[in-house]
């Protein structure tokens, strides 16, 4: 295993270790405006939603890596304590990117990389028409981290107004994580894309008070076949099946088959119980599984 301590990198190498491993990320588009009144749309992958009550989001325009210099976002929200936090999809990944590219200040993104400027309901800077959600938010603090290069500098983003394209939501009016097309941000130019194929569920124990995988036999924690996915689904039950439960599995039709062709060999009995278990997790059949895993 590679060990670094940070004190011997550089800047641009300590970010280039920290952003491909801390990943993805979640992209806060934001809008700002100075006391001009001049616009300024920048992305920022530093970002996620830390309250909900009161909702709070923060984002972290850093110092720059090459020169130390700050950012038009940082500036212009310590002049105007407000932002708009635009959500990014992969419809407009491409012209989000665009409009990170360092403009002189007054140059508008929004027309550099072709988005439509939405005016605000209760803030100054405008939203993203495109944007499937755009939230309004006031700023309730700006935390400075450094003045070395780097450095970032929190910005606490009170979200006031949320707005939410119609065709994002499910028939109960929820956004639907599908329907939304999310990216997020990687290490380099490197960027993912949430498509239904990537999308899978695990259940919260938030309800349940699950045994622990140190609750499952030793040669189900030590099994060659299962992962630690498989051993922490099974560790989410409440319960273990009863002895009767779990030897009535002996009945049930591939259990039969494997245990009929490994008389007399225990080591691939359990090899071929434990692939068959593995299975039926995929397939969300928990219950016999874990059964099969016991016997």
């Amino acid at each position: 295993m590679l060990t670094i301590d940070v004190s011997t990198l550089g800047p641009a190498q300590l970010q280039n270790y920290l952003q491909y491993a801390i990943a993805p990320r979640p992209i806060c588009f934001a809008t700002t405006i100075d006391l001009d009144g001049q616009v300024n749309l920048s992305p920022f992958s530093f970002f996620n939603l830390f309250s909900t009550n009161p909702p709070l989001c923060i984002f972290s325009p850093a110092r720059r890596v090459r020169d130390n210099t700050t950012k038009h976002t940082l500036e212009n929200v310590l002049q105007v304590k407000e932002c708009v936090i635009n959500i990014v999809n992969y419809s407009m990944v491409q012209q989000m990117s665009l409009s990170s590219t360092e403009y002189a200040k007054g140059i508008n993104e929004f027309e550099k990389a072709g988005f439509t400027m939405l005016p605000s309901d209760l803030v100054r800077p405008p939203r993203v028409a495109e944007a499937p959600v755009q939230m309004e938010c006031t700023i309730t603090e700006v935390i400075q981290l450094g003045e070395r290069p780097g450095a970032g500098n929190l910005i606490l983003a009170e979200i006031k107004r949320i707005h939410i394209h119609e065709d994002i939501l499910d028939e109960e009016g929820k956004i639907d994580q599908v329907k939304i097309d999310l990216v997020a941000r990687l290490g380099g130019d490197w960027y993912c894309r949430v498509t239904p194929e990537n999308l899978f569920k695990v259940a919260k124990p938030l309800t349940t008070l699950g045994i622990g995988v140190d609750a499952l036999p030793k040669q189900v924690r030590h099994s060659m076949v299962l992962t630690g996915n498989d051993l922490g689904i099974l560790g989410n039950v409440e319960e273990l099946p009863s002895d009767d439960d779990v030897d009535a599995m002996r009945t049930m039709h591939q259990v039969k088959e494997v245990l009929d062709a490994t008389i007399g060999d225990a080591v691939n009995r359990e090899r071929e119980l434990h692939e068959l278990a593995q299975l039926l997790l995929r397939n969300g059949n928990v219950a016999d599984a874990l059964k099969i895993v016991l016997l």
